[in-house]
Formats: structure tokens, sequence, C-alpha cells
């Protein structure tokens, strides 16, 4: 003898699952919750962004005084305010930001053109010193080199 519950008595060939409104209902859900998540955009993501590239800065500023050191030979870093771009010896130029202010503060014999100069690394580690001013609206950092050590640093502008 086979027990059935009573729904089943009464529909035997009606197959569960979900209706297509539940369907609709439970996609229509998802997509907003997707909506949400792709469109939020954390307030701190602009400041996040502009310490971001005042560490690529660091970083290729490092660079250039590791090259010095190795190859025994003197190293610029060139960086043209102008078109927001900079290069390390002899490497490829790699852009920055469009949106990016930028100003530097390097020796009179540094400064190769208008909106272009350098900051040169000698094989002993010391450089010829400066600092690389950032801003992207209220936001500003600065990166600045020491003369004698050629110390890079990282510092927040208020």
């Amino acid at each position: 003898m086979t027990w059935r519950s009573k729904s089943a008595q009464a529909s035997p060939d009606r197959c569960r699952g979900f209706t297509l409104i539940e369907l609709i209902v439970v996609l229509a859900i998802l997509g907003f919750a997707l909506v949400l998540i792709v469109g939020y955009k954390p307030p701190w993501r602009r400041g996040l962004g502009l310490k971001a590239i005042a560490a690529e800065l660091a970083s290729g500023l490092r660079l250039a005084r590791s090259e010095a050191i190795v190859d025994n030979r003197s190293v610029a870093f060139s960086l043209d305010v102008d078109r927001n771009r900079y290069r390390v010896g002899g490497g490829t130029e790699r852009p920055l930001p469009a949106n990016l202010r930028l100003e530097l503060l390097t020796i009179a014999g540094e400064n190769r053109a208008r909106g272009i100069g350098d900051i040169r690394f000698q094989p002993d580690g010391s450089s010829t010193g400066g600092r690389i001013s950032l801003a992207d609206g209220p936001r500003r950092m600065a990166v600045g080199i020491d003369w004698l050590t050629g110390r890079i640093s990282v510092a927040d502008v208020k």
C-alpha cells in the first residue's frame, strides 16, 4: 500500500517548480543589486588614486637611483609637467592621468625646456634633489628627493 499526500492525490500530474513571475522577480532584484554595486564609487577612491600615482613616481625615482648605483653612471628621472609624462633614464615615456596637475622643483641646471626637468641620480646614490607636487582637485601630495642621500619620500600636503 502506498501513501500519498492530499495535494498529490488531488493533482498527480502537476509538476513542482518556479513560475515565470517568480523567476522575473528574482532576476529584477539581482539586476537592481548589480546596478548598485557597479555604480558605487567609494568616497576615498580619488585620494587613493592620487596616492597610487605618487607611489608610482616614487617607484620610478627609486629605479633611477638603483640604476645609477648598479651601472656606476649618472641616471636622470625626466618629468614633463605639460604633457604629464615621465621617463626613467633611457626608458620609454610613461603617461600620467591628464587631469593631474604637476609641479617640479629642481635645480636650474636640470631644467631642459619649458615644462621639462630632470632629477639626476649619481653613482654614489646622491641626487640633484627636488620635489614633485601632485594635485587632483583639492587633494595634494608631494614626492620629495633628498639631494645628499637620494632618499625619496611621499607625503600629504595640507
